[in-house]
Formats: structure tokens, sequence, C-alpha cells
């Protein structure tokens, strides 16, 4: 299955240049832990609920004057939609990262979706589940 049917359209997107302050509202409102930052339809950026609290409040910054270009973790990852699960699972690994979440792109760097760890986690087990409903079902009964 590639990225492209596993990836979530939902996704929560600001420019470069939107304040922290707008950011944590649209978390909230959306109801998700990070937004992804974008510039020019390219993501280059994320900016997560952690992210605000330790660069942000834990430093006493105003988070109305603060953009989130000054705060965002720039080591994102991205993603093509055309990559298979277990290949982007290999890019993941062999790039060393910590981050948990991947933006999903389009041929062009055009951000389209994103995949979380969780997300993974979450068909990992839906598959073993079915894999385990069919050996139940083939299973003699004695």
């Amino acid at each position: 299955m590639s990225l492209e049917s596993l990836c979530r359209r939902e996704i929560v997107c600001v420019d470069v240049k939107t304040k922290v302050l707008e950011a944590t509202e649209m978390m909230e409102e959306m109801n998700v832990g990070s937004v992804v930052v974008i510039q020019n339809d390219r993501p280059v950026g994320i900016v997560t609920d952690r992210d605000v609290v330790l660069r942000v409040v834990n430093k006493k910054i105003d988070p109305a004057k603060c953009a989130v270009a000054d705060i965002m973790s720039l080591d994102v990852i991205s993603l093509k939609q055309s990559t298979g699960l277990y290949d982007a699972l290999e890019q993941i690994k062999e790039s060393g990262s910590r981050v948990r979440r991947f933006p999903v792109v389009d041929d062009n760097g055009a951000i389209k979706g994103i995949i979380t760890l969780d997300d993974v986690i979450y068909l990992l087990g839906r598959e073993m589940s079915d894999v385990a409903a069919i050996i139940e079902s083939e299973r003699p009964r004695l």
C-alpha cells in the first residue's frame, strides 16, 4: 500500500509567518498536537504542542509576537505519496530522526497529507487483527 492511500488528508498547515498564538488556537480547534509549517505549499517545518511549551512558554516569549518559523522543528522528513509503507519505514529508520510526524508530498514536493508513527502502529495492529481472524476461522474445530 502506498502512503497516498494511508495518509491523513486532514492536515493543519500554517505559513512560516503565522504567529504561534494563532497556530495553537488552530491546534486546539482541530484537536491536533502539531501543525505543518509550509512555504510555497511545501513543508519546511513542524510545530508541536511540546515545541510551544519548551520554546515559547518556558522562555516566557509572547506567542502573539513570535512566528512559528522561530520555533519550528526543521528536521522534517517528507515522504512521497507513491512510497510504500515498508519503504517509508526504511527511510525513517535510515534517517536516524526522532521525529514522529511525516508530511506526505507529491512528486513536486507539495503537501498532500501526513502520516504519524501512531497511524502506522494502528494500521499494523488492524492488519494483525485481520490475520488473526483468518487463522481463527481456519483453525480445526476439536
